[in-house]
């Protein structure tokens, strides 16, 4: 995602060939496979639930402020703009719109680096934000308020994302300012091993949103699914949100994603140091151009930002589907995947973990995986059986490729183990004392 208002000249897009051949410039051979965790989190008042908003002696821009001569570079939009992000090396800490803290971590070999950065960063963030007395709470969803009392973070992005999505769909701004996650971006070797790990993910995903699933209120109340954050994303944008139908009738790659990409609506472009919206597909943008100047790669990889399917291809293959957790569990997240997409042994057996579904089964699982995470069925097997399986074949992948890293998915095979996904805990709690202030104490990070 880029940070900057200004864009540096690029090659106009003249062949859909252009398109496909930055996929395979991102193809790295297995020896050289990486792979990054993000964790976004909430910040909150330590003695509240209101709202922080950036600006103030505790708001967002301060806990920027506070962290920034830690070795980090601050990054402004313009001179005189607000701080938006902090840069050290390839560690990006960045605010979703809505003011969620959000690591995006350097990419590593293991998970196990990946997850001594974060417990790092969170260190180093939870100590900065008590001294202004703010505390972070991992939860999917905000469980108490609306968007309409949430503060926007100063960023010009957003403020365009902010106009475009809504007419897009309803739940536009719920996504931008109430939900927070964790995710996981991987190499690939060439399009077959794309193709195949981008689909596994696909069909493996209802289990690890049953996993991960730790969203169960809004304002103050159940609201009938365990990951509302994964039911928001119905109603964002449906073109460039949910599953891809080549996914699973056996047609994906990369021109299948690329046609997919160039079908959704252009949420901005970057000229004259503003946010555009101009109306139109990429595809229409290709053909027609847009005030005199053609489509550019840059204009692309803007682009692809702003997509947002269950996976996701850039230069990485990004697993988006779990909700906000606990360090342990974000840990846990980074070992999983590594352990079913990096070995070969993990991948093939993964492959045969599911039965085959249709687009439209596909899409019924994982709305039983939100509604009743864990404790949910397909056909006449158990979801946390499956998913206990998973973590299973994942455990063995690693034993065979690092096993330095297969005590990370100590605690989500905990979990698959219980039959409860984390979000029925909140409820407990919640059922407990429902009281705001309570109920986010018990979930501070």
């Amino acid at each position: 995602m880029s940070l900057d208002l200004q864009r540096a000249a690029s090659e106009p897009i003249t062949s859909i060939d252009q398109l496909l051949a930055g996929f395979r410039s991102a193809e790295k051979p297995r020896s050289k496979h990486l792979l990054g965790l993000e964790h976004e989190k909430f910040v909150y008042p330590l003695h509240g639930a209101n709202p922080v908003p950036y600006d103030g002696p505790s708001g967002i821009g301060a806990l920027l402020e506070r962290l920034a001569p830690a070795g980090y570079t601050p990054f402004r939009e313009t001179p005189s703009s607000p701080i938006i992000a902090l840069q050290k090396g390839m560690l990006t800490i960045s605010l979703e719109p809505g003011g969620q803290f959000e690591l995006s971590g350097s990419p590593w070999r293991t998970a196990r680096e990946a997850h001594a950065e974060n417990l790092a960063h969170l260190a180093e963030v939870k100590a900065a934000a008590s001294q202004l007395g703010l505390r972070l709470v991992a939860l999917g969803y905000r469980p108490f308020g609306t968007p309409e009392a949430m503060s926007w973070m100063p960023k010009s992005r957003y403020g365009a994302m902010r106009q475009s999505l809504p007419e897009r769909g309803r739940l536009a701004h719920n996504m931008m300012l109430m939900t927070s996650t964790g995710q996981v971006s991987l190499d690939w070797e060439d399009e077959a091993d794309c193709v195949r790990k981008t689909v596994l993910v696909a069909r493996l995903a209802p289990l690890m949103v049953g996993l991960y699933a730790n969203s169960p209120l809004v304002d103050g109340k159940p609201s009938g699914y365990l990951s509302f954050r994964c039911r928001v994303w119905d109603e964002v944008d449906p073109t460039r949100c949910g599953y891809l139908r080549s996914f699973f009738d056996g047609s994906f790659s990369y021109r299948a994603y690329v046609d997919w990409a160039l079908d959704a609506p252009i949420l901005f472009l970057r000229r004259r140091g503003e946010y555009l919206r101009p109306k139109m597909t990429f595809r229409q943008f290709i053909q027609q151009g847009f005030e005199g100047s053609p489509a550019d790669m840059s204009d692309w990889t803007d682009h692809l930002s702003t997509l947002f399917p269950e996976v996701r291809l850039k230069k990485v293959v990004e697993v988006r589907g779990a909700d906000c957790v606990s360090a342990p569990m974000t840990g846990a997240l980074a070992a999983l995947w590594r352990g079913l997409l990096y070995d070969r042994g993990a991948l093939e057996e993964a492959e045969r973990l599911l039965p085959r579904l249709s687009y439209e089964e596909h899409v019924a699982f994982h709305d039983t995986a939100r509604r009743q995470g864990l404790a949910g069925r397909l056909g006449n097997q158990e979801l946390h059986r499956l998913a206990g399986e998973m973590v299973a074949i994942a455990r063995r992948g690693l034993e065979r490729l690092d096993a330095a890293d297969a005590p990370l998915l100590a605690p989500l095979a905990e979990v698959a183990a219980s039959g409860r996904s984390p979000a029925e805990a909140v409820l407990d709690a919640w059922e407990k004392d429902p009281r705001s202030e309570s109920l986010l104490g018990r979930f501070t990070l």
